[in-house]
This record gives C-alpha cells, sequence and structure tokens, in this order.
C-alpha cells in the first residue's frame, strides 16, 4: 500500500498530518507536484514532480497507482480514475469517494462547470478549518487500517466487459 497524494492544491496542514502518519504507519508517502516541495526527511515520505501541464500529475497518480493504494485528491475525475483502478479515495476535507457516490460527484462537477461556463459566478470552497482537518484525520486513519482486500480490485467498466 502507498498514499498518493495530489499535491498542487493539497493545503499544508493536510500535507503535515500525511507526514506524520507516515511516519507513524511506515507506509510510503509520495506527493506528486508540478513545482518542487518540501518534505521532512524521511525514508517513508518521497516527492515527483511532472512537467508544468494540465493534469500532469493527476495522470502520473492514475498511472502509477495500484489497487488498494490511497489517494488524497479533490479533483473528481482523479478520484473516479483511482476508483477504477482499486483505490481508495480521500478528499482533504475528510469525504472518502467510493465507487456508490463518485458518479454523482461527477454529475456535479459537470453541472458546475456548465454554470461557470454560462457566466454564473459559483465561488469557491470554504478555507479549510479544524474541523476539516480533524475530518481528514479521521478518515485517513481509517482507510489505514482497513486491510487491502479483494474489495479494491479494480472495477469493471459499466455494462460488463
Amino acid at each position: 500500500m502507498r498514499i498518493w497524494v495530489d499535491a498542487d492544491a493539497c493545503p499544508n496542514p493536510i500535507k503535515e498530518i500525511l507526514f506524520r502518519a507516515a511516519e507513524r504507519t511506515k507506509v510510503a508517502l509520495t506527493l506528486v507536484a508540478n513545482k518542487p516541495l518540501r518534505t521532512p526527511p524521511s525514508a517513508y515520505i518521497n516527492t515527483i514532480q511532472v512537467a508544468a501541464g494540465f493534469d500532469a500529475a493527476d495522470n502520473k497518480i492514475a498511472g502509477e497507482l495500484r489497487a488498494g493504494d490511497i489517494v488524497i485528491t479533490a479533483d473528481i475525475p482523479l478520484a473516479a480514475a483511482a476508483i477504477d483502478k482499486g483505490g481508495r479515495v480521500i478528499d482533504p476535507r475528510g469525504e472518502i469517494y467510493t465507487k456508490d457516490n463518485i458518479e454523482a460527484r461527477l454529475t456535479l462537477r459537470k453541472f458546475m462547470d456548465e454554470l461557470r461556463t454560462s457566466g454564473v459566478d459559483t465561488g469557491g470552497p470554504p478555507p479549510l478549518n479544524h474541523g476539516d482537518r480533524q475530518a481528514f484525520a479521521r478518515q485517513l486513519e481509517r482507510l489505514l487500517s482497513q486491510p487491502v482486500t479483494a474489495d479494491f480490485a479494480p472495477q469493471p467498466p459499466p455494462g460488463g466487459a
């Protein structure tokens, strides 16, 4: 099992929680970003810098992750790709994405994109707060304590195949 982080947009307090968890659990943590990142010295923490470009970090994570890995991202298409490969996904506010809720998130994302394209100001997410950090830490612990089983095998595409 490895933890993958879509690090370009991951808040620093969440990275700090991840650094501590990697050390405590001895689980490999890889932060992927298109800029250099500072991390504490650790045998369990590394970074991958990808070229600047739309979805470069997302594509790297989606290409490298394996069933049972944990992915930290707020990017819904990356979350869907990770779930399709059997990954477990949590966003920086502590929401766990699953095969049961990802389609609704994709639909909502598409709707919000359409609103923004038509000129509607949809605002952004509220600032990360203490409760969000606690929720993230709690859900991360839950995922880290779950055994990696066949439940995390890649999901077949809709309609079989």
